[in-house]
Order: C-alpha cells, then structure tokens, then sequence
C-alpha cells in the first residue's frame, strides 16, 4: 500500500509544500490528491519566488500587466492569490466530502508586518476576502506581535494557519489564543464549526541550528563524557521537541475548556509539522515524517519528501512513542551547554528574516518580468 495513504489510518494528512501555476494548470494537484489521498496545500514567499524566477507560468499575468504602470506587489498578489484560490477550488471536493476538517489551500501575509499586530490584522483581513472560499487558510507568524492577531482573527472567523512556530512556550501562547478567540466567537453568537486552524511547526531547522551549537561546543572544549552525550544528540532533538509540543496539544484539547468548544461545534487547532525536508545527508531522507506521526496532525511535505516517502516510508504511531527519551534529550541539551531558549528564539528571528529576504527577491523577479519587452 501506498505509505502517504497509510498515514491517514494514523490521524494523519499530507498537505503538499509547494505552489505554482503548472499544480493547477497541469493536473498535478488533481492527481496528488487521487492518488496519494492529498488533502491540503501550503504556500510561502520562497515557493512562490521559485515558482516566479524558475517557470514561465505566469507570462500571462506578466504581459497583461506590462506597461499599466502597477507595482510589483500588486502584480505579486494577484498571481498568488489566482494560485491559492485555484487550488482550492481543487481541494473543495476534499472540503465537502470531510465537512471542513481538511481540503485547505494556505496563503501568507507579507513577512514584512510579523511584527506589528495592527499591519497584520489588516493584511490578514483583506487578503481573506480577496482570496474568497471557505476552505483557504491565512498564514500569520506566531511572533510576539502575531500572537493577539491569531486570537482576534479567530474571533472574527477566519481560518488561521500559524506558521514559524518553533519554541514549545509560544506554541502554548498560540493554543491559548486559538482557544480565547474562539470563546470570543461563541460570545457574539458565531459558528464554531466553520473555523479551522493549524499550528505549524518548523522541525529540521531546529536539528540544523542545534547541531551546529553543538559543534561550537565541542570546539570549545569539553570533557570526554560530555562530548560523547553532545554527540549522541546530533539529528534527535527536533524530534523530542515536537513531540513534548505534541504533548502540550494533548492537554489542551482535552481539558475542560477545550470540551466546553467543543460541544459548541470547534474543531481541534492541529499541529502542522513543516520544514520535514531533511537537511543534513547522514540523515534518513523521511526521518522527520517517520518520527512523527501521531492523530490529529498534519505533515506539509515539499514534492521531493512525497516522492521519497512514497517509495519507502515506514509507518507506525511514532509521536507517541518515548515520551520519557524526549524529555531526557532535551535535558542532555541543556546540560550540554545549549540553550533551546536561545536557539529557538534566535530561529523565529531568522525565520521571518529568510521569509523577508525572499518576499524582496520575489519582487524584483516580478519587476524584472514586467520591464520586459
């Protein structure tokens, strides 16, 4: 059998990482959801930078607006926005057959405004009504300035994707405003049930950030003992976090105030696990899909990660699994000399910082195809 749809009989959904023109255009969606049982999509200023700068998709786009004196945002967001609603008009069957609980397509807001709550509710706002179908979802950072946006926004009704999660502190932050605003919504007199969200996760930029704090470390200086137990950790504590995160999910969306949503029609905010592609060769290439699979979670795979899992991924409920190792993987960290604090900290600075970067080259590679002749 094919082991993406096995996951399914695990709790678990595969959302592709990636979007381009040619995904809709071409059947590629259609048929990743045929026959791999696909059931949402993710989208970030680095996928749509490559799409833009490595295909000629959008040539259309670009010779209708040459020449009309519109910015290259402008022209940005109406080609992403065209692909996101696009895609899920395909995922819609997914939508309707799974009542909401899957079948989402994901567009960001500019990483430009992760820091300032006002800028985001603002964007996240207008892009939910140009984007225009129930089964989209908001991507909104789980910054610090993120994290009042993502409970009004929930409070409003819309579908919410927090995306750059990478500590297990701000993950809770983030459960707590989903929660607070959907209480909110039930206050005015909403329906819960037309509300969806993921937290998402970011996995191996932790392993790539950690190992390399750990080989600073070993240059430093250590003990025999110390550094065999620093080395011990190389590749594991992505892991351990996002299972102990995982842990964090289990007991908030079985306590009490969870119920009481619950009874009102809320569905669970599930924890999305995304940069699963692996990064470092000696690693095994599905590692990060393995080691975490678990219900009510979703794993966004770029295409190369769906075509290696598909080959020989191997199946079973992993998230679930140690519990007790992961808590002593993290403590031999600390121990170790590594602060996940810090490393976590300095990843959600990073991340937006990488996002930023490829949201200015996204621009000037649209620039670039509408100065052309």
């Amino acid at each position: 059998m094919n082991p993406l749809r096995q996951l399914e009989e695990f709790g678990q959904t595969v959302w592709v990482d990636n979007l381009q023109r040619s995904y809709i255009t071409e059947g590629t969606l259609q048929k990743l959801i045929a026959e791999d049982g696909l059931k949402g999509l993710t989208s970030n200023p680095t996928i749509f930078q490559k799409a833009v700068s490595g295909s000629e998709d959008y040539e259309d786009l670009f010779r209708a607006a040459r020449g009309q004196g519109r910015s290259a945002g402008d022209v940005y967001e109406q080609l992403a926005v065209r692909d996101v609603q696009g895609a899920a008009d395909i995922l819609r069957s997914v939508y309707d057959a799974l009542k909401g609980r899957d079948g989402y397509a994901s567009l960001e807001v500019s990483p430009r405004l992760a820091n300032d709550t006002k800028a985001t509710l603002d964007e996240a706002r207008r892009l939910w009504k140009m984007l225009d179908r129930p089964n989209v979802m908001v991507k909104v950072p789980g910054t610090e300035a993120g994290v009042p946006a993502i409970e009004q926004l929930t409070a409003e009704g819309l579908n919410i994707n927090v995306t750059l999660l990478f500590s297990q502190e701000r993950y809770r932050q983030v459960t707590h405003a989903y929660l607070t605003g959907l209480e909110r919504l039930a206050k005015a007199g909403g329906d819960l049930s037309k509300v969806s969200s993921v937290a998402s996760f970011f996995v191996s930029r932790i392993d790539v950030a950690v190992d390399k704090e750990i080989q600073q470390r070993l240059k430093a200086g250590v003990t025999a003992e110390q550094r065999k137990v620093l080395e011990s950790l190389h590749g594991k504590v992505a892991i351990a976090n996002a299972k102990l995160a995982y842990r964090i999910y289990q007991e908030v969306f079985s306590s009490p105030r969870w119920k009481a949503l619950s009874a009102k029609g809320a569905k669970v905010q599930r924890v999305l696990w995304a940069s699963t592609s692996t990064k470092d060769p000696k690693l095994r290439d599905v590692l990060y899909i393995e080691e975490l699979i678990g219900p009510d979670t979703v794993n966004t795979m770029p295409p190369a990660t769906i075509d290696a899992f598909r080959d020989h991924g191997k199946v079973r409920t992993t998230l679930l699994e140690d519990l007790a190792g992961a808590k002593e993987t993290m403590r031999q960290l600390e121990a170790g000399g590594v602060s996940m604090k810090s490393v976590t900290e300095r990843l959600a600075v990073d991340g937006v910082r990488l996002f930023e970067e490829s949201f200015d080259a996204l621009l000037k590679a649209v620039e670039a195809q509408l100065k052309k002749s």
